[in-house]
């Protein structure tokens, strides 16, 4: 049975929906929509029915499901980080500590090292080396309950690698249990290539040499870049990214994070999926990201490890902002795949409620990757990507304090990660 994905959980101590096939702007974020004492059905991979305990007994006969009683457990809908690049080569403890002494970030980067460091790794890094690496990270997603991920590349910055790194993320993507959505972010820094003032050379060979082959071989679906002070500039991210949507691309947008740059504003602009950081994003630009729909994707494991101000999520869901949050797991500046460390710095440091939290991880995650139709709720018809966690209540998570409280992670109907059995079944998907 376990094959054909036909699962029945019964007694839950609660199911924690999150229900809905869009994005949840403002108030909705707080509405979850729980069914104490609920139970649910998976068929072939999807769910089937949700409800009470005794409505959903009636109905169903459990010889024909594998049957999981979580009596004194939460059910929620799988995580979806919506914001990584977990496809790298090295690593970078020194420039960890160089911070910790005070050099900013920017400085780093200004002495080539930064972004640059990753790039001279994964460039010599096989693809071998590169999956074996971003299985580990995969494997340690799972165990914090994540079921889809986004994955950038960015680390390449010429063809070869960029497209090293998406063929890899392709390749986890057929073996591993967690869904993978591919984002193409050629231009995250200027190589070192190219002289300082050659960005616009850059991106002219992004669009010419690199955008064609990834669109062609349907490597990405999104197409990012780092529309930042010293980066690359509004005209250079725009003229980017049009030609990506011409291609038939998604876009999404490194917002405002190091100063008030106008990435918000250019996201609106562009009907971008999502825009992402925003530390430092003005009130116009959030006002119009809220007005186009644009997803507000806050990654405050970043703010934490810069030790910059989080980002206004407050003001951006009293604005009717749908706000997302993500790890943004990278080599550099924030290097944790732990949701529950990113759910914790949302709740105590950027005034979220736990509602809030908890669909700012599910299904507005779901929605900063084009996929909340399909995912990111506990609802009829929609895949079944669960959790179970180890206590009654989602309350939990944020309580017990950067720990994973996930006790077994469901992907299509399938157990792929049981903390009691201390084991991952990998399932080709």
């Amino acid at each position: 049975m376990i094959d054909q994905g036909n699962l029945l959980i019964k007694n839950c101590s609660e199911i924690v929906t999150c229900s809905g096939f869009s994005a949840k702007k403002g108030k909705e974020m707080s509405d979850l929509k729980v069914i104490p004492n609920g139970a649910l059905v998976i068929e072939g991979g999807i769910i089937k029915a949700v409800g009470k305990s005794k409505e959903i007994s009636e109905r169903f006969n459990g010889e024909s499901y594998e049957v999981i009683d979580a009596s004194g457990k939460s059910v929620l809908p799988g995580f979806v980080d919506s914001h990584t690049h977990f496809v790298f080569g090295g690593y970078r403890a020194e420039e960890f500590c160089w911070r910790l002494n005070g050099i900013s970030y920017m400085d780093i980067m200004q002495r080539g090292g930064g972004i640059l460091n990753t790039v001279k790794a994964t460039r010599a890094a096989s693809k071998k080396e590169l999956f074996q690496e971003g299985l580990k990270r995969l494997d340690s997603m799972l165990s914090f309950g994540v079921t889809t991920v986004e994955g950038k590349s960015g680390y390449g910055l010429d063809c070869e690698t960029e497209i090293k790194q998406l063929e890899v993320m392709e390749e986890l993507d057929r073996t591993h249990p967690i869904s993978i959505v591919k984002t193409f972010l050629g231009a995250h820094v200027l190589p070192e290539e190219y002289n300082k003032g050659k960005e616009d050379q850059f991106i002219d060979d992004i669009i010419i040499k690199v955008l064609p082959i990834v669109v062609e071989r349907k490597l990405a679906e999104f197409c990012d870049v780092f529309c930042e002070k010293n980066v690359f500039s509004i005209e250079q991210s725009r003229r980017l990214l049009l030609e990506a949507k011409k291609r038939g691309m998604k876009v999404k947008l490194h917002a405002d994070e190091i100063v008030p740059f106008g990435g918000a504003e250019l996201a609106a602009e562009l009907g971008a999926v999502s825009a992402d950081h925003l530390l430092k994003a003005s009130e116009k630009g959030i006002e119009k990201i809220s007005q186009a729909g644009v997803i507000a994707t806050l990654l405050p494991g970043t703010a934490f490890s810069l030790k910059e101000p989080y980002p206004k999520a407050r003001t951006m869901i009293e604005k009717e902002c749908a706000v997302a949050l993500a790890s943004d797991m990278n080599p550099g500046s924030c290097y944790t795949e732990s949701i529950p460390l990113i759910f914790a710095l949302a709740t105590i440091y950027m005034d979220m409620t736990v509602e809030e939290t908890v669909s700012a991880l599910t299904i507005n995650g779901a929605a900063a990757l084009n996929r909340e139709k399909t995912i990111g709720s506990i609802d009829v018809g929609k895949q079944g990507d669960i959790i179970i966690l180890e206590f009654p209540s989602y309350h939990y998570i944020p309580y017990h304090l950067g720990v994973s409280c996930v006790e077994k992670v469901i992907k299509k109907g399938r157990i792929v990660f049981d903390k009691e059995r201390k084991e991952q079944k990998y399932v080709r998907r």
